[in-house]
């Protein structure tokens, strides 16, 4: 080895398809690392629970049950609801929310174990079991080219030693003693040579033997592609049910929050009722919320689609104030009374307002359509 590095000794190389083969095992394995390690980090962000959940593993015992972060959160809007009092209507919400949160957090847990059961343990195997066996056959694989490399380099060494043992023989002069030690000399080199000559075979059968298994091995990562193919399906499809979950939920917390799109729904002055109907409304579709009792004596029957097919106009009262993104937009102040009307071809998200002789677009949601 040392020679080879120093360039004072020949090496045996290897044919082109178990280079391939070594190469695709390689680089199997590099990725293989980087993804599992990145999908540990995905499932579960805290690095100290991944080395409590690792030596947990390596002792072989189960790792305690832990709340997650969607859970403690569910539990904190839970306790809060109880402690405003289930019958107002921001304690109700806030339970209803806090359910919601823990029915996600027990979602994200059957995701975790799922994908560590499907994905990250067929990927976990390879690692530690199929790659290994693979790394210690082409470990033994290259002790046996420089066994192989050691005995050609010995062959070579004899052939000269005994060419230079013949050149010289042919070159002294004649003397009995001296002939007796060179014929001796010349046959000591001969079996020197055989013996090398036998060793090199012996080596090179060997070797070859070392190759055939590791080729045989490494053709195996073919087949691991295509299972962990589908243990990469199973973690899609894992990903696909906990959103699909985490979807349903927030769209049924929205239906017992009373949020409809494009809908005008009654709302008092209340600056906790004017927050909540904010983040209800931050998605496209406009909604208000309904969660409060109205204190006014107005109530709210008007809808965007009774006043687009009336072609009229009527009053609204503003819920809070909205600055004018462009000029194409009318800016407006808490409170204010506004004439809004309908023109055919705008965004249902979105009226005409007119205040004096100011005009511009405003957005529903920001409204209180009053009779």
């Amino acid at each position: 080895f040392t020679e080879e590095k120093l360039g004072q000794a020949e090496k045996t190389e290897l044919d082109a398809h178990l280079e391939n083969l070594l190469s695709k095992a390689e680089c199997t394995k590099h990725w293989t690392e980087k993804i599992m390690k990145q999908t540990e980090v995905l499932l579960q962000p805290n690095p100290n629970a991944r080395i409590e959940e690792f030596v947990y593993e390596k002792l072989d015992r189960k790792a305690p049950s832990r709340t997650n972060n969607q859970e403690v959160l569910g539990q904190y809007m839970i306790d809060a609801g109880n402690e405003f009092g289930p019958g107002t209507a921001y304690g109700n919400a806030l339970i209803k929310c806090g359910e919601t949160q823990k029915r996600i957090g027990m979602a994200d847990r059957e995701l975790i174990q799922t994908s560590a059961i499907n994905f990250l343990t067929p990927l976990r195997n390879f690692i530690e079991g199929d790659y290994k066996t693979i790394a210690k056959e082409k470990k033994l694989l290259h002790n046996k080219r420089l066994d192989l490399d050691a005995a050609k380099t010995r062959l070579k060494k004899a052939k000269m030693a005994e060419a230079k043992a013949i050149q010289l023989n042919s070159t002294q002069p004649e003397g009995d003693n001296f002939m007796v030690n060179l014929s001796y000399m010349l046959n000591l080199l001969h079996v020197k040579w055989l013996k090398s000559e036998q060793e090199l075979r012996i080596t090179q059968s060997e070797f070859d033997r070392q190759a055939e298994i590791t080729r045989l091995l490494l053709e195996g990562i073919s087949s691991t592609h295509a299972h962990h193919l589908r243990c990469l399906n199973d973690f899609v499809e894992a990903q696909m049910t906990y959103y699909a979950q985490c979807y349903q939920y927030m769209l049924d917390l929205q239906k017992q929050l009373g949020s409809f799109p494009s809908a005008f729904v009654s709302n008092n002055n209340q600056s906790s009722a004017t927050s909540m109907s904010n983040a209800s409304v931050s998605s496209s579709t406009a909604v208000t919320t309904s969660l409060l009792p109205s204190t006014s004596n107005t109530v709210i029957t008007p809808t965007v689609s009774d006043l687009k097919e009336s072609s009229g106009s009527r009053k609204a009262r503003v819920l809070y104030d909205y600055d004018a993104a462009n000029s194409s937009e009318l800016s407006l102040l808490a409170d204010e009374v506004i004439t809004v009307y309908s023109i055919v071809g705008m965004d249902s998200d979105w009226l005409m307002g007119e205040r004096g002789n100011q005009k511009g677009k405003v957005p529903i949601t920001y409204l209180e359509l009053l009779n």
